[in-house]
């Protein structure tokens, strides 16, 4: 699987915060697609001692467990798709994704029309994710992909949460999302999710290559 930039220090710490502001500070969590991430072992040391750890890589799991096992007793790991989660219904507080999205979507060439491949892969993902996690329980998503990409994906009744985006550093962004199970999507999501179902339905002529301007942008030009 693909692997990300490392997150600084600085905004691994404000995720963690946000973690303590709305959960319990022990509370039950899940990395998915962890990779070879210290994201497990900076949560561990900010006092989470609960976390479950899955990557479909084998030889990934048996690597981390090995070396941390002995530091971090209480984190497990698992060798696990995805797309198809062994777990409970509603055994999670919290899921935590850092650039696992974003690999299953690295082939895509225009990042406003998803191919149907890759958009049911994401979407049996979310769905699992969305099964594991408890009433209230919060999925948080760290990447690149600005709101305007990534909200096509995660505005849905069917995955049961609501949708807020927090952006973090400086000059290179980074955006979380938090998604809230039990919660309704936002006015604004909900007409989103509305117009991507009725463009499925009914597709465009013409190719759209971003949304459209709010304001007459070349009027604010100073020539």
């Amino acid at each position: 699987m693909a692997k990300t930039k490392e997150l600084s220090k600085d905004v691994r710490d404000k995720i963690v915060d946000l973690h303590k502001a709305g959960m319990g500070y022990k509370t039950i969590a899940k990395q998915l697609g962890c990779g070879n991430s210290s994201m497990s072992s900076d949560m561990y040391d900010a006092g989470y001692r609960s976390i479950t750890n899955i990557d479909y890589s084998s030889v990934c799991i048996d690597t981390m467990s090995a070396r941390h096992d002995a530091t971090c007793p209480g984190m497990t790991w698992h060798q696990m798709d995805a797309r198809q989660l062994s777990f409970t219904d509603a055994s999670y507080d919290v899921v935590l994704e850092k650039g696992t999205l974003d690999a299953m979507l690295v082939e895509e060439k225009d990042p406003w029309k998803v191919s149907s491949e890759t958009a049911c892969l994401i979407d049996q993902v979310l769905r699992e994710i969305s099964r594991v996690l408890k009433p209230g329980g919060r999925f948080l998503s760290v990447t690149f992909a600005q709101p305007h990409f990534r909200k096509r994906l995660y505005a849905r009744h069917d995955y049961g949460w609501s949708v807020c985006t927090r952006s973090y550093g400086d000059g290179f962004q980074y955006f979380l999302y938090v998604l809230t199970k039990g919660k309704e999507l936002s006015p604004e999501d909900a007409t989103l999710e509305r117009r991507l179902l009725e463009e499925a339905q009914d597709p465009p002529n013409e190719v759209r290559t971003q949304e459209a301007d709010t304001e007459a942008f070349l009027d604010c030009i100073d020539l």
